[in-house]
């Protein structure tokens, strides 16, 4: 991992694209950085550690010119953060950079060492630079050695590769890793994710597994590994340039955060019925839901979150049964499916590998597949039988905000269809409903009126070391994406916790430097349990910090050393809510800490290894 640049065309311009092209892959998060430049037979590479600005610094004014060029942001798996393990990896004449994990790397370079080449990084992804290599000395052409060394490595990437010996053509390979093809005119595209070439071209070819693209200034020819010619389809992609601004924002996070309100009204367009009284979900067969027996949600992270409020959702409209289960571990848990199972994946970027292969795992055992995602064309999206666009925009922080807050509004059109499907909810029930949703942007348009009080809280709270969320039903998701949140971007350790669970153990943790923050809307069928759990934590000179619904703790003030107090909202709904106030204090907090936010250490947007 983790992003991947290239360019063939003017050689004036190859330079300063592929930089271009980093700096908007940035958002997924990296280690090091680098590219390479073609120049006739000279291959001239720059690599950093650290930040783009510091391989900038290292280019200076050097021109760099030359007809292609590829560039790389890693992500460190083999091998730690530094100058000789960033991409790109060279060998004799050959260039190469990668995304992903190359499983029988031990094997490979085991037979290469045998041959004589010379491993100067602790990377996998310097082998493939070595195949490529050993296959051209062998007298191989450019794409035949390519082809070859593709064939040898096992395990998910995208490849580009270069070699000063036909430098006129880039090679690539998709194998379960992202990478796409930009057309231009007398030049031509590489990324690893859109973003990085859309201000030059907005026609994509997306690569399958198993793709093979010779790309050349004038032409693109696809192939796979056995060499056979395959057709993909040019795709006109539309992005809004003002994503990839701050618009007077410091962060990204920031901005996403109080992009939610609108990210809400896009997700409900097209939903929702001009009368504002039923659900529709345009291109979802509600035939086939109806015959559905069983559900499995499958997600990662903040998406594995949104899927167990989508649980507690679909079952108490639908009835149908639903599990949820972390996608990484799906795979390996033999799983009870059959045709009349729905496996639903979740995944804001729609390349998650976890995901990816645990939807292909579903689908193999004959599961119904359903993909809730926010990027067209992702290959989550492709590959599952349909799809939900949550249609949140572009998320460049992180630490996902609007997109997960879409993912909830999702969870809750469809399980409205699915209980009207299953003939559990009435028609009066949808429109009472409908009543709720559309009412959501502006309900966070009132939550982010908070946003100075929260600020002070977390002048107040940003010196603890250890935080506990709590929350019940619908809201101990909340707690665990409240506490993740807080952690991923301000490195201060958090956990949620059921509250019911308190006593089992967490408690023991409790005392006065320990803040405990509850989240419990009033008009939840258990606050009165949280009420009591709330005791139990003042009893032990627990600090305590209240999330509620109007009029939620007039009767428990003595209990609360600072509360938190939301707009009235309809139960179901209000996780999306809840999770605004925790956006922000996670934030804030942040801020005051000075990490990096749109950044932060170790973690990474898109992630594309297992």
């Amino acid at each position: 991992m983790c992003g991947i640049v290239g360019y063939i065309g003017d050689a004036k311009k190859t330079k300063q694209i592929l930089l271009e092209g980093l700096l908007r892959l940035e958002y997924r998060g990296y280690d090091s950085s680098g590219i390479a430049v073609l120049n006739k037979s000279v291959t001239n590479i720059v690599k950093a550690k650290g930040k783009i600005a510091e391989l900038q610094k290292k280019i200076g004014k050097e021109k760099l010119e030359g007809q292609l060029g590829i560039g790389h942001t890693r992500w460190a798996t083999h091998g730690i953060a530094s100058e000789v393990n960033a991409h790109p990896h060279t060998s004799g004449t050959t260039s190469v950079v990668h995304n992903g994990i190359i499983e029988n790397y031990v094997e490979l370079k085991s037979e290469l060492k045998q041959k004589g080449f010379k491993f100067i990084s602790d990377t996998d992804s310097e082998i493939l630079a070595h195949l490529v290599e050993s296959g051209l000395e062998n007298g191989k052409s450019f794409t035949e050695s390519a082809r070859g060394a593709f064939k040898k490595v096992k395990g998910a990437c995208a490849v580009v590769v270069i070699t000063e010996r036909e430098p006129e053509k880039l090679i690539v390979l998709r194998n379960f890793s992202p990478v796409v093809v930009g057309l231009g005119e007398n030049e031509n595209y590489i990324a690893s994710d859109i973003p990085a070439i859309i201000p030059y071209t907005n026609r994509i070819v997306y690569l399958e597994d198993g793709d093979m693209a010779i790309v050349e200034k004038n032409e693109v020819t696809i192939t796979d590994l056995n060499g056979t010619e395959v057709k993909r389809e040019e795709v006109l992609v539309s992005s809004d340039p003002a994503s990839f601004e701050k618009g007077g924002f410091k962060h990204f996070m920031l901005k996403e955060i109080y992009e939610q309100p609108r990210s809400a009204l896009d997700t409900l367009r097209g939903k929702i019925s001009g009368d504002f009284s039923s659900i529709e979900l345009a291109g979802i067969d509600t035939k086939q839901l109806n015959k559905i027996k069983k559900i499995i949600t499958l997600g990662c992270g903040t998406s594995y979150h949104s899927c167990l409020i989508g649980k507690l959702l679909i079952e108490n409209l639908s009835r149908i049964p639903v599990e949820v289960s972390i996608a990484s571990e799906f795979r390996y848990s033999n799983p009870i499916i059959d045709q009349d199972t729905l496996v639903i994946v979740v995944s804001q970027s729609g390349e998650t590998a976890d995901t990816s292969e645990a939807l292909l795992e579903a689908k193999r055992l004959g599961a119904k597949t359903l993909a809730i995602t926010n990027v067209f064309n992702s290959k989550i999206a492709r590959e599952s039988d349909q799809v939900i666009y949550t249609r949140a925009g572009t998320e460049i922080g992180v630490a996902s905000t609007k997109a997960f807050t879409t993912q909830l509004l999702v969870f809750y059109i469809l399980s409205n269809i699915l209980g009207k499907a299953k003939g559990r909810i009435s028609e009066e029930d949808i429109s009472s409903n409908v009543k709720s949703l559309v009412g959501v942007p502006l309900l966070i348009e009132k939550i982010l009126k908070l946003d100075d009080q929260i600020k002070a809280l977390a002048q107040k709270y940003n010196n603890y070391n250890n935080f506990i969320f709590l929350g019940r039903g619908l809201n101990f998701p909340i707690a665990l994406e409240g506490a993740l949140k807080l952690k991923e971007i301000s490195y201060i350790h958090a956990e949620g916790y059921a509250a019911g669970e308190m006593k089992h153990g967490p408690i023991a943790l409790v005392d006065e430097n320990v803040p405990v923050l509850f989240i419990a809307p009033k008009n939840g069928a258990n606050f009165t349990k949280i009420i009591g759990n709330l005791r139990e934590i003042k009893a032990r000179n627990g600090l305590v910090i209240f999330l509620t619904t109007e009029k939620g703790a007039d009767e428990y003030k003595e209990y609360i050393d600072d509360l938190i107090e939301i707009p009235n909202c309809d139960y179901n709904i209000s996780p999306i809510a809840t999770i605004v106030p925790l956006q922000l204090f996670a934030y804030h907090i942040a801020r005051i800490k000075g990490t990096d936010i749109d950044q932060p250490r170790n973690l990474a947007k898109v992630v594309t290894v297992e």
